[in-house]
Parts: C-alpha cells; structure tokens; sequence
C-alpha cells in the first residue's frame, strides 16, 4: 500500500463516509448502502479502492461480506500528520496567548468600571 494510494482513497467524500461508518463498527455491505444512499455497484466501488488501499478488510460471513477498518494505515497517516500536528499547536497556542493579553483588564482611567 503506497502513501498516494491512501491520500487517493480518503479524497473522495463517500469513502471518508464510510471509513466513518466502519470506525464505529464492522458492518456488511449492505448495511453501508443504506448508509451512504448510494447504489449498491458504487459503494462497492468505493470499498475496492479503499480495499486496495489497504484502508479496510474484508470477510465472508455466510452469504455477506462484512468490511472492517484496518487501523494500520491510519496510524501510518497519523505519524506522517504529526509535525504538522505540533505547527498547528504552536500556533494555536500563541494565538491564545495573545488573547490571554488583550483580554487582561486595563488600567486606563479612560474605560468604564464593570461597578458603573
């Protein structure tokens, strides 16, 4: 499984559903097209991608074909994801920061007291 092959699977918004719907629980096809209201030759369509991505797994259960979510890959993303991860915190914590300062009572004779 390649790292495109993952990007190419989740950039699609039915597959981010069903990879939704699979993070809950495993559940058969035909319980994820009534889900996502999409035909039964299109989510299976979607599924082989995100098969092939090596996003989920598959298993026989009588006549069904029950799909899970494969937690690998997601890890993979999540390490690949995590620098990015720390910027956005650094950021997220300046910014409250400087909120913290401009939200500190001022000592200007000049602005109403909370009392008037």
């Amino acid at each position: 499984m390649s790292e495109d092959a993952l990007w190419t699977a989740l950039a699609d918004p039915h597959r981010r559903a069903i990879v939704g719907l699979l993070l809950e629980r495993s559940r058969p096809v035909g319980e994820i097209v009534d889900a996502c209201g999409l035909s039964q030759p299109s989510t299976s369509k979607h599924l082989k991608v995100l098969r092939e991505a090596g996003l989920v797994r598959v298993r026989q259960d009588a006549q069904r074909r029950v799909y899970a979510l494969d937690p690998a890959p997601i890890a993979e993303l999540d390490a690949w994801l995590a620098p990015y991860r720390r910027l956005w915190n650094r950021s997220l914590d300046a910014l409250g920061r400087r909120l913290d300062e401009t939200a500190a009572p001022t000592d200007d004779p000049e602005e109403p007291s909370p009392k008037d």
